[in-house]
């Protein structure tokens, strides 16, 4: 029998309701306290709502992201500490320094304890902080996906040169991440196309890596056979107005379609307000046809899925992709494109077109939507192919013989 792990991991911003680095948070830490290891997690707020019996404890933080009071003015006797008077400077200068706080904040928290871990687990921080702890103790880290393609998308989707400086200050964190991750022994990554994209982008051998991809929460994401699928409604469960995410095509496949055919689009969530997915649905006169939910709990958020014909992830690029991996959990048919580790994840169970075209978005759409015993094949096949590969039970697995590996090489 397996020894028990002693688990730490560690979490800067992981909010449970949105992004992949929540969801995996969130996931992972039970699943491994359910294979009967002992797990920390160690984050700043928002609060992950951990289940299970994972251990959490929040370290405070200025918390400047927090959109119900966004960028905050610090009272004075709060930035008579340094970690936080460097996060209020980065932050009034337009860039993102929670990674690097975050990692300090760690490093000042693990100081003295240390005895109590096997292993660090660091959920994409790759802070300075971390990598000094590397020296005392072994440390792994989950790279989902290169923040470089974030970059390079938010700079090349506009012309302003002044919001391209803005958007290369708010990444200038990725140098300490391309720094921390050429000098961590092992990484974890969930896709073996992120696996290559970060190798050449970082600049680190592929062996250097170990894949193991996401699972998919199936106690919450699974099929509602007593809810009557609608004819023609379809879901994203992406409003970001983050150009990765491809919201902008979607939008003008289905102004497109409506010109054709009576069809009606739910957005799980809700746009920034003034923000550029709002502007874009004024302006297409789509607000009798897309309906934004806002935040949803999750009894709603499958009922939407159960309502819905089709499940559409536009995004350009995803590290992973949990959205075709619920939608998949849910039996609902999938379309998405070809960005990044999406028909990784997809395999044969979805209809999959090239990213940024919502011409070939609004064709796809068509297509199934004139399919049904197509749409009834893909359902089928993506909820097997979700069984068989991708439950948190079998991540929970792998991440903790890649643990054991680790921590024997360390030694």
């Amino acid at each position: 029998m397996q020894s028990r792990l002693k688990i730490g991991i560690i979490s800067y911003r992981s909010n449970p309701h949105c992004g992949g680095q929540g969801v995996y948070v969130r996931n992972l830490s039970r699943a491994l306290t359910d294979l009967g290891h002992q797990v920390e997690v160690i984050a700043g707020p928002p609060d992950p709502m951990l289940v299970g019996e994972a251990r959490l404890t929040m370290l405070q933080t200025l918390d400047l992201y927090n959109p119900d009071d966004l960028f905050r003015t610090p009272k004075l006797y709060e930035l008579k500490d340094p970690v936080n008077l460097i996060e209020w400077l980065g932050v009034s200068s337009m860039g993102y320094p929670e990674p690097l706080t975050f990692g300090m904040r760690a490093k000042r928290y693990l100081n003295g304890k240390l005895d109590r871990y096997d292993i660090i687990h660091d959920n994409q921080s790759l802070s300075y902080g971390i990598l000094s702890i590397s020296k005392h103790l072994p440390v792994v880290a989950t790279i989902h996906h290169p923040m470089t393609v974030d970059r390079r998308i938010a700079v090349q989707s506009t012309r302003s040169l002044l919001k391209k400086l803005k958007h290369m200050r708010w990444y200038s964190f990725i140098g300490m991440q391309k720094y921390v991750a050429r000098r961590l022994q092992r990484i974890i990554t969930v896709s073996d196309f992120s696996k290559q994209d970060i190798s050449r982008e970082f600049s680190i051998p592929e062996k250097r890596f170990i894949t193991i991809p996401n699972g998919i929460n199936t106690d919450l994401f699974h099929p509602l056979d007593h809810i009557k699928r609608e004819s023609a409604r379809l879901i994203v469960t992406n409003s970001a107005d983050t150009p990765l995410k491809g919201l902008y095509y979607l939008l003008h496949a289905v102004k497109s379609l409506s010109e054709e055919r009576p069809v009606k689009l739910t957005v799980i969530g809700a746009p920034k307000k003034n923000g550029g997915i709002e502007k874009l649905v004024k302006n297409l006169e789509l607000s009798g046809i897309v309906e934004f939910t806002g935040r949803v709990d999750d009894q709603r958020f499958i009922e939407e899925y159960a309502r819905a014909t089709l499940a559409v992830v536009p995004s350009l690029y995803e590290g992973f992709g949990l959205p075709v991996g619920e939608a998949m959990a849910c039996r609902i048919p999938v379309i998405c494109t070809t960005g990044g580790a999406l028909p990784e994840v997809a395999g044969d169970a979805a209809k999959i077109v090239p990213p940024a075209d919502a011409t070939a978005l609004k064709d796809a759409i068509t297509s199934l939507l004139d399919n049904p015993s197509e749409c009834e094949r893909m359902a089928e096949a993506g909820y097997e192919r979700v069984m068989k590969n991708y439950t948190w039970e079998m991540t929970a697995v792998r991440s903790a013989e890649a643990y054991r590996d680790i921590i024997h090489a360390y030694r």
